[in-house]
């Protein structure tokens, strides 16, 4: 009988962690062309993509009301051809570079942004150039667009969340207020617009002074300023007018708004008011707070409602910025948002209630503040690996007035930010008697429920 042999193997060591590195979010370095649009480059070494943001400051409160939807339809026009490249020609040549382009409007300004290879950089820079100086806004492309936006509008309609955030908008602001309005416009607005008024809202408001352009990228291999000279440098164009700001008025009275969906197997959630912005000094206490109670699987509000009651499959909370200013007149969106099957609706809304006067009652532990200042900090250096990231953030930034150190800034003071403090951001973010609750479901199995529940009036609307 033979013996068994065993073979002999030879492992190799398992390889070890190395001790962390310092990461910090990049400062841009600023400059300024001789056309008066600002300049801001982070050289990342390695990154052979190079991202490019222009910052158009343009609100849409500079829409004239029968027409709002021009702004996002001249955005999406700025990538549909030149003078010198009709829109086929235009696309091909992106391509041609490995150049990606893509626009579009918010309420603070318009973004037109470019990724395009480090080796490509200037030929991407021309064609960028070229569509924000010479576009073509052609009569047949201008109208293709505003069809395809028409088309879009129905859908939007039939998606819960999108009809959910609507309903909020129009219940939170007053009617005159662009906030209470869709942003890309309605169907009434969005027909009215031809390609003279797309045309005359790009003479009126489309210029280089006071814009700026965030760079990003391996920027080793080329002079930055010199290609920018070169092409953005020569966009032309006096100064706008200055755009009209009105202050941000927004009614949080408690209170309940069911879109009525009869039929419906689920109601989607959205439950929001209007808070600070990131120019104030709660902001980072803020952020953590809300991360604690809705920010991921393991927050408070996903706990309760979705592991232990399994009404959800998810509910998030989050604050978005709806406008940033430096003179203390911004504001933010803060809202929970999520949805439960429609039999367990006035249940499931019943233990949220129960979790936000708990949040106030007893507050957070210091595990969950601790686990969400390791998500937040701790995956800081993944979320910005790329410089479409970066780009994206800086640009941010430049919209919002904030300072260029804004965002390192922001993780050192999460780092540092307490528990106490956190608790008491979280409870003034979303106070259980102050809050607007937008429903889209089935009135007829909801209504009732939710007039129990005692948060608020209840008001049925149709879908």
């Amino acid at each position: 009988m033979t013996d068994a042999i065993t073979p002999a193997m030879d492992l190799h060591p398992r390889p070890a962690g190395g001790e962390p590195l310092p990461w910090a979010f990049p400062a841009p370095e600023r400059s300024e062309l001789p056309n008066g649009l600002r300049v801001l480059r982070v050289d990342r070494p390695g990154q052979q993509v190079i991202a490019v943001e222009v910052c158009l400051p343009v609100p849409l409160t500079v829409e004239p009301q029968h027409l709002e939807g021009v702004a996002a339809l001249l955005a999406r026009a700025l990538g549909e051809g030149t003078e010198n490249h009709p829109a086929e020609e235009f696309a091909a040549e992106l391509e041609r570079c490995g150049a990606t382009m893509d626009a579009h409007a918010d309420h603070d300004s318009i973004r037109v942004s470019l990724e395009v290879p480090a080796s490509r950089l200037e030929r991407g820079l021309e064609l960028l150039a070229e569509a924000l100086s010479a576009p073509a806004l052609a009569d047949a492309e201008v109208e293709r667009l505003v069809r395809n936006r028409l088309d879009e509008i129905p859908h939007e309609l039939a998606n819960p969340a999108r009809r959910a955030a609507m309903a909020l908008s129009a219940e939170l602001f007053p009617a005159d207020s662009r906030f209470s309005r869709p942003r890309q416009g309605s169907a009434e607005s969005v027909a009215r617009i031809d390609p003279a008024a797309v045309r005359a809202y790009y003479t009126a408001w489309i210029h280089p002074v006071g814009a700026s352009v965030v760079v990003v990228g391996d920027l080793s291999g080329a002079d930055p300023d010199a290609l920018l000279a070169a092409t953005l440098g020569r966009w032309t164009g006096q100064a706008a007018e200055t755009a009209p700001l009105p202050p941000v008025v927004a009614d949080d009275t408690g209170r309940v708004v069911i879109v009525d969906r009869p039929g419906s197997v689920q109601t989607q959630v959205l439950i929001g008011r209007v808070g600070p912005d990131r120019h104030d000094t709660v902001w980072p206490a803020q952020t953590l707070g809300v991360y604690c109670l809705g920010g991921t699987l393991t927050s408070r509000i996903d706990r309760v409602l979705r592991e232990e009651k399994g009404y959800t499959y998810g509910m998030r909370a989050f604050a978005q910025v709806l406008r940033s200013s430096s003179a203390g007149d911004g504001a933010a969106m803060l809202a929970i948002s999520g949805s439960v099957a429609t039999d367990v609706t006035g249940p499931a809304m019943a233990d949220l209630w129960q979790v936000l006067r708990t949040l106030a009652e007893s507050g957070l532990t210091d595990d969950e503040r601790d686990v969400a200042v390791r998500n937040l900090v701790g995956v800081a250096p993944l979320r910005f690996e790329t410089a479409a990231a970066v780009a994206s953030t800086v640009a941010d930034q430049v919209d919002q007035q904030l300072p260029d150190d804004f965002q390192a800034r922001l993780y050192a003071r999460l780092a540092e930010t307490g528990t106490v403090e956190a608790t008491a951001a979280a409870v003034n973010a979303f106070p259980a008697d102050r809050l607007v609750t937008v429903l889209v479901g089935d009135a007829g199995q909801i209504a009732g429920p939710m007039k129990e529940l005692g948060i608020g009036e209840v008001t049925v609307v149709t879908a």
